[in-house]
């Protein structure tokens, strides 16, 4: 057998608390049937076959074989590389979960801050009210997740990406978006289609030549980070705003 490598053992098993990816393989190996293993996961045949591609793709390695057709229909077994995600995975989890009741009690923010790498600046963590689907047949959903401060944000997600993250109301999650594709304004908040508002205070005001950088406190607890239009009339401490759109934000959760 030809060992994972590190490098890839690291990012197949980068969410391996957070997603359905590892529970899909687990259930191939049971099941020898990507299509039961997507019936028992609770998630589609083609968020399966997602979570299969994602996994073999991420590790550099075939992790499931598949056999078309024949007599009994196909099937699938998982591989030994396979075998050996699954229980590394295993004893991470194990090891994750002991280090964080010894020194945290499990908080859900150290669990976050431990576990996710990103250049996004803006990270905050939310709790899930609802996922509702666009309508019967659209391939995206809508993930609505309330902030501390109780504003409601709005995140645009495909169907199977919902279901491989297990996505559902009372979920604590985190909202990520580039402070590139936010607004900051001091004006009376635009209730446009599609956007999200997040109110606070300016906290930090950077002075460019084109843009102006924004930090605002929000209500509630937490920063985000956002652009204006240059020169923003405001000062350290007044009341602004920061606007994106759906399609922007990104849900995660702890690693």
């Amino acid at each position: 057998m030809t060992p994972l490598p590190p490098a890839a053992l690291s990012e197949a098993l980068g969410h391996a608390a957070s997603d359905k990816r590892l529970e899909v393989l687990r259930r191939v190996g049971e099941t020898g049937s990507i299509s039961q293993a997507a019936r028992d996961a609770g998630i589609s045949y083609k968020a399966a076959w997602q979570a299969i591609d994602t996994l073999s793709n991420l590790s550099g390695q075939t992790l499931v074989d598949r056999t078309v057709g024949g007599s009994g229909g196909g099937g699938a077994s998982i591989t030994p590389q396979g075998l050996q995600l699954l229980a590394l995975a295993d004893e991470l989890a194990q090891a994750r979960e002991a280090v964080l009741a010894r020194f945290a009690g499990g908080s859900s923010g150290l669990r976050f801050g431990l576990g996710l790498r990103t250049s996004m600046r803006n990270q905050l963590p939310c709790r899930v009210e609802a996922v509702e689907p666009l309508g019967q047949g659209d391939p995206t959903v809508l993930v609505r997740m309330r902030t501390p401060g109780q504003a409601l944000l709005t995140s645009s997600v495909t169907r199977e990406s919902a279901d491989l993250l297990g996505l559902r109301a009372g979920l604590e999650a985190l909202v990520l978006c580039k402070a590139t594709a936010v607004r900051v304004g001091r004006d009376e908040v635009e209730d446009l289609p599609g956007q999200c508002v997040l109110p606070g205070r300016i906290e930090r005001l950077a002075r460019g030549q084109v843009r102006d950088e924004v930090v605002l406190a929000l209500d509630g607890g937490g920063q985000w980070v956002g652009f204006a239009e240059h020169p923003l009339a405001a000062r350290k401490g007044q009341r602004a705003w920061a606007s994106m759109g759906v399609s922007s934000l990104v849900v995660g959760l702890a690693g």
